[in-house]
């Protein structure tokens, strides 16, 4: 008795796999029966001066003729300012928490404020000093770094 279910099992997977592969077969006849009415093969698809996509060919009339020998590769070098760049910033202490040993200076120059660790200190620094420091990349953005206090 075990044996006939087993087999009726058997038998239910086969059909369902058979009609799987009908199913398949069908899918694959209707997709070849509406290339040939829409004219078969995939449609072309054209990019404009712009960079959108079209589906008309560019107008060769359009053409613009480049060069090789314009065409610059890599990143471009950055010209020398006549200015020197000073590295030292000036700038007030906006926050600095003694317990904590950290805090916040802000830069005279731009209004931005810069996080400082106790670390970058030279000289003991308060609340409404100025100071001058250098900036330094840190995690989470630029960090005063060799602050001392303004003389």
């Amino acid at each position: 008795m075990a044996r006939s279910q087993q087999t009726f099992g058997k038998r239910e997977k086969e059909k369902k796999r058979l009609k799987k592969r009908e199913e398949k077969q069908k899918k694959k006849e209707a997709r070849k029966a509406e290339a040939k009415q829409s004219g078969g093969g995939i449609p072309f698809a054209y990019t404009d001066q712009y960079g959108n996509l079209v589906d008309t060919p560019p107008d060769p009339s359009e053409k613009v003729a480049v060069d090789a020998e314009d065409i610059v590769l890599g990143i471009p070098q950055k010209e020398e300012s006549e200015e020197a760049f000073d590295p030292i910033r000036k700038g007030k202490v906006a926050f600095f928490d003694h317990s904590k040993g950290f805090g916040f200076i802000m830069d005279t120059e731009t209004q931005e404020k810069h996080f400082v660790h106790v670390s970058g200190l030279i000289d003991e620094i308060d609340e409404n000093d100025k100071v001058t420091f250098e900036l330094e990349k840190g995690q989470k953005g630029m960090n005063a770094v060799r602050v001392k206090q303004q003389s």
